[in-house]
């Protein structure tokens, strides 16, 4: 079991406009924390620091009391919207094994089809680029899971599907998932417990 521990982390754009003040909380590999708060508040921001694409912040980011190694990052962001984050050049196949190659039976519990890899993501509906996405953040190096509002675009359905495919996944590989949303509701329903944002972040 491995432990994600964040400590005092404090961001802002310039010396007016503070975003994150004195962050801190620990979670483990076999946990699904949710983060609530409401839209614009600072989560993304943190979720890219967690994950390494913000690098000037103050504070320190562990895991089993050592620093996050350089290279691939064990801490994968899963964003809310994966037609931003993919070449629209490549087609789905190239995009997947850029990370790795998983397994037909993973790719089947994910709802995968065939036909999708030599598709480009503009020939993939939402949900479908949304499964890709997960599944590049899944590699076998992964450790946590940030899971920024990653199922707030699609239907209902969808959602159950995603959710219960990537919590399956997450428990047999004891990855941590920080589920990161301003839907109350489906946090109280897939985590364990909730950390309330505005209360974490108080100056």
């Amino acid at each position: 079991m491995d432990t994600l521990k964040i400590e005092n982390i404090k961001f802002q754009y310039n010396n007016k406009q503070k975003i994150l003040s004195n962050i801190s909380f620990e979670m483990k590999s076999n946990q699904i924390i949710g983060l609530f708060g409401d839209s614009g508040s600072g989560k993304t921001t943190l979720c890219k620091i967690l994950t390494g694409f913000l690098k000037k912040y103050k504070g320190t980011i562990n895991i089993n009391d050592e620093k996050v190694p350089t290279g691939f990052n064990p801490i994968q962001l899963i964003y809310q919207h994966p037609e931003k984050i993919m070449n629209p050049r490549w087609n789905m196949e190239r995009i997947l094994h850029e990370s790795w190659i998983p397994s037909k039976e993973i790719l089947d519990s994910f709802g995968i089809k065939n036909e999708w890899f030599k598709r480009f993501p503009s020939e993939l509906s939402g949900g479908e680029l949304q499964r890709f996405s997960i599944l590049r953040a899944i590699n076998p190096k992964t450790k946590f899971i940030i899971a920024d509002e990653i199922t707030t675009m699609l239907d209902s359905v969808t959602q159950v599907q995603i959710w219960n495919a990537i919590i399956k996944h997450c428990q047999k590989q004891d990855i941590g998932i920080l589920a990161v949303s301003h839907d109350k509701l489906l946090l109280e329903t897939v985590c364990d417990d909730i950390i309330y944002f505005n209360e974490l972040n108080k100056s």
